[in-house]
């Protein structure tokens, strides 16, 4: 006879599918959609790196030295036209390197200038920079405070606040710009290599290549957890234990990793590995290279002068 909890019809996906009515996803299947999500980004990015554009023609060490003295010299500016020039400068460039520009622009402002902006709300307010009133908020009366704390009469937001604001996000999205174009147009190989060609620790640099180079292999892992339970799944189970399934997995890809990482390090040394990437490409440095070099370090310096306020604008 058929037991009768298996007689039950349930309509509607299960609970590790989703964890409430309607169309929202559950933690489980969200967990998987972002991991395909991730395997998409990693191949559109591979695709970006091995475009005929500018950037990817550059040698990737020029490239990392550039950017990186680029980032250093906008973290000290604090004029906010020059930040928005060299914004400018990154958008150009990404065109001419054949990056989409609503592409860019969806990887640069999702997530860090947007935090930044949250960040940098309570400065907009006189009440911790004190200004020029732009909008009005709330009138407090006379001699409000906040514990032990004194508040102005009217709380607004003022025109300096405002600016420090902008000035903070647009120093930030650059920052980030300039980090994203490196990234995209440099295959990953090149750029871990181009981190031992200027001396960077090689066990830093190799545990940054293998990381990225496995996340891929635990990521499917992961996704045939998910495949192999939903489809023995027979009946809808708590939220509760869900979560403990996810948890006991998480445990046994823990300890599937380190396994993993001792039989590749086995396999790695059986096979000659001194702890040096090798990369059958080699380096050439062109003119173009040169130029591009010489013209990111006078506009860092100038930027750095003009911060300095040793240059006047």
């Amino acid at each position: 006879m058929i037991p009768e909890w298996m007689q039950k019809i349930e309509v509607g996906p299960c609970a590790c599918c989703t964890a409430s009515i309607g169309k929202k996803k559950g933690f489980v299947q969200k967990a998987i959609s972002d991991i395909f999500t991730f395997f998409e980004e990693c191949l559109v990015n591979d695709s970006i790196a091995k475009r005929k554009g500018l950037l990817q023609s550059l040698d990737p060490r020029v490239k990392l030295v550039s950017m990186v003295v680029l980032i250093f010299a906008v973290a000290m500016t604090r004029d906010i036209r020059l930040l928005a020039i060299v914004y400018g400068l990154t958008l150009v460039f990404a065109y001419l390197s054949k990056v989409e520009i609503v592409f860019f622009l969806k990887r640069v402002w999702v997530f860090i200038p947007i935090f930044a902006g949250i960040i940098m709300i309570p400065i907009l307010f006189n009440v911790f920079t004190p200004g020029d009133a732009l909008v009005t908020i709330a009138n407090l009366g006379p001699n409000p405070h906040l514990g032990p704390f004194a508040l102005p009469p009217v709380v607004t937001i003022t025109v300096q606040g405002t600016m420090l604001a902008l000035t903070f996000v647009l120093r930030v999205a650059t920052c980030v710009s300039a980090a994203v174009l490196l990234f995209l147009t440099t295959p990953r190989d090149l750029l871990f290599k181009s981190l031992r060609s200027l001396k960077v620790p090689k066990v830093y640099v190799l545990t940054m290549d293998m990381c990225y180079r496995y996340i891929f292999l635990f990521a499917d892992t992961v996704r045939n957890f998910y495949t192999a339970k939903k489809s023995r799944s027979i009946k809808s189970l708590p939220m509760i234990e869900e979560q403990k399934w996810v948890g006991n997995r998480i445990g046994y890809t823990l300890v599937k990793a380190l396994s993993m990482s001792e039989k590749v390090h086995g396999a790695m040394i059986s096979r000659g590995f001194n702890g040096d990437i090798k990369i059958l490409q080699r380096y050439s440095v062109h003119r173009r290279d040169y130029v591009a070099c010489v013209s990111v370090f006078a506009l860092s310096i100038f930027l750095i002068l003009v911060s300095q306020n040793l240059v006047k604008i």
